[in-house]
Parts: structure tokens; sequence; C-alpha cells
């Protein structure tokens, strides 16, 4: 690979957000013109994987960049929009750069602001027409952007091998967006995972970038675009599960410290709490059921590499670790109640056999 050289390729700027609880997807394709997004595939891909349900494919209008190194550019876009009220846009952008002149476009994205501003402005004409398909429609603050450099394979460009040996420097730049050189430790841990189904493609993903070398992928792509939509719904939940538990929280507190045996006080709290466990069950389960991808299959071996850089075992242990405190506060409540309620009854007991001693005397 010459310094010379043009690399031709598409940068996908994959830009995830959360839109509420949940999006009727029959209603939203009454709403817009939407396709159902059917996971591509090649023999590579089994059929037994597929979405369940498909989220929907929407057009958006071009959107209008200016990037270092290409200029200009009227970006095509689209959303997928997912039934748990998850959205990913993609923006695909050519080009056909130097080895050196990529890097640096690299180093730009590195502040991936400027993008999600743009996504975002794009997206929301969708959103105000889907509103009526959403229910209890609230656009969070948190997104989650990933950058995929799918160069073509060519007679110029080096074998995966290659890459991975001599000029791993350059792909460790790309997938850590970093324009400066790195440490030969730094280079191996960014191309440590990696993973090629024939000696033609390569893959490599980071937590920030992945380089695919690849033709007729869209299989690959639709997996990372889910993965990376899949962590921003656990970065979501995790964050509305600490709200909720704070919440939860100011309603323990008093009935800690009270003595008084005031039942409907705790059937609130233990109903809030109820509410919160069934919520965050179903949150958490949804994403994950919409496309299940466990095996030996390539495509699920895509996931697996990403969900190691992702963290996403991490994010789901610190969830059930949020599900297990409200738990046992629920417990806490329960057995509170249960107290209370057993001391009522006793109150009740000790009255009565006080009031039937008092008329046995006045019988006498």
């Amino acid at each position: 690979m010459d310094a010379d050289s043009e690399i031709k390729g598409t940068l996908h700027v994959l830009i995830a957000f959360d839109w509420g609880d949940e999006v009727d997807l029959e209603q939203a394709k009454r709403l817009v013109r939407a396709e159902e997004h059917k996971l591509l595939r090649r023999s590579r891909t089994p059929s037994s994987i597929a979405y369940k349900p498909a989220p929907l494919t929407i057009s958006l209008d071009e959107v209008p960049l200016e990037l270092p190194e290409i200029g200009p550019l009227a970006a095509i876009a689209d959303a997928t929009v997912f039934d748990f009220a998850g959205v990913s846009v993609d923006l695909k952008i050519p080009f056909s750069l130097t080895p050196d002149r990529l890097l640096g476009l690299a180093g730009y994205l590195a502040e991936g602001d400027p993008l999600v501003i743009a996504a975002k402005s794009a997206l929301e004409p969708l959103y105000r027409k889907l509103l009526p398909a959403i229910q209890q429609p609230l656009w969070s603050s948190l997104s989650e952007d990933y950058f995929v450099f799918l160069i073509s394979p060519g007679p110029l460009l080096p074998t995966p091998a290659t890459l991975l040996d001599l000029k791993a420097g350059w792909v460790a730049g790309l997938v850590r967006m970093e324009t400066s050189a790195l440490s030969s430790e730094e280079i191996s841990e960014a191309v440590r995972l990696h993973l090629s189904y024939s000696p033609e493609d390569l893959f490599v993903p980071d937590w920030a970038a992945a380089v695919l070398i690849d033709r007729d992928c869209d299989e690959t792509l639709q997996t990372i675009q889910f993965v990376n939509l899949l962590l921003l719904e656990f970065r979501h939940l995790d964050e509305r599960l600490a709200i909720r538990l704070a919440a939860a929280y100011k309603l323990i507190q008093p009935l800690v410290r009270s003595r008084l045996p005031l039942w409907h006080t705790h059937h609130r709290s233990l109903r809030s709490l109820g509410e919160l466990k069934m919520e965050a069950n179903s949150m958490i389960e949804r994403p994950v059921n919409v496309l299940k991808l466990v095996g030996d299959q390539y495509i699920a071996r895509v996931y697996s590499l990403l969900a190691k850089r992702f963290h996403l075992e991490e994010w789901e242990q610190s969830i059930r670790r949020t599900l297990e405190v409200i738990e046992g506060a629920y417990g806490v409540i329960s057995d509170q109640a249960a107290t209370y309620r057993t001391e009522i009854l006793e109150i009740i007991v000790i009255v009565l056999i006080l009031a039937e001693i008092m008329m046995a005397i006045r019988g006498h």
C-alpha cells in the first residue's frame, strides 16, 4: 500500500437514539413510507437468524456535511426504527483517500458532536410524524455513535494478513481514531480482536470505530448497527433505573423510620417498586430478544467481538445488580408491611378482649 495510492470505500456513521418506551410498527407504517428491515444474508448467515419483529427502514433527506480531507458533501441517510423505540441513523459517506488522509479524517471524527447534531436534525421530522405511534414519547439526551470504515478489496490493497502485520499501526490508528503514533502495546490491543471469513476480508472492531474490508456485507453492517443500538439501550436503562431507584428510596426511608402501622403507605411503595421491577425486566429483555445472535456462525462472532469491545456483559451485570437492589427493597417493604399487619391484628385482638372484659364487668 503506497502512501500515494487511494483507498476507496464508504464511511458508515451509525448514530443511535432512544425515543421512548415503545413504537407501534404497524401504525408507523401507516404514518410514513417505510420498509421492513430484513436481515440481509449470504450463505454464511443461516436463515434461522432474523429480527423478531423486523424493524422499519425509512429514507431520510440527504444530510449536508463538510468533512476535512473530503470537503462539502450530501450524505445519504436512512433511519432504522425498532419496536422498543430505539432508532439508528446511518450516514453513508463515500471516500477515495490516501492512507494518511483517511487517518486524518478518522482523527477529526473522534470529535463526533457535529455529526450527532446533524443526524438528530435530519431525524426530527420523522420523529414528529411518528409521535402518534410512540408510547410515552421522550427523546433521550443520550446518543451513541460508531464509525465503520468499509474498504473495498482491490489489487492495491494489502491482504488482511499483511495489514495486521506490517500495517497494524495504520489499522490501529483508524479504529482508535488517532492520528499520532501509537505504542506497540496499544497497537496490539487495538487489532487484537479481528475476524476473517475468507483470505480477502477482514473485520477489526474497537470501542469507537471499526475497519471492515469486504464486499456485499450488509448483514455485517446491520449487526454492527444493532449492537451499537443495544449499547445505547443498556446505557439508557441504567440511567433510568438509577433515577427511579433514587425515587424509590425516598419512599422507603420514611417507612423505615416510621413506627406507625399505616398499611396504605406501604401499599403505594410496594406498587411503585413492583411496577419498576416489571418495567426494568421488560426493558432489558426486549432489545436483546429482537435479534438473538448465539453460536459459531460468522455473524454471531461479529456480534461477540463487538459485545466484548462495548463491554455489554458489564453493562448488563450492572443493570442486574440494580434489579437485585430493587428486589431487596421490595422484600424489605413487603416484610415490614406484613409485620405492621400482624401488629394491627394483635392490637385489634387486645382491644376486643378488653372490650369483652369491660362488658363482662358491667354485666355484673
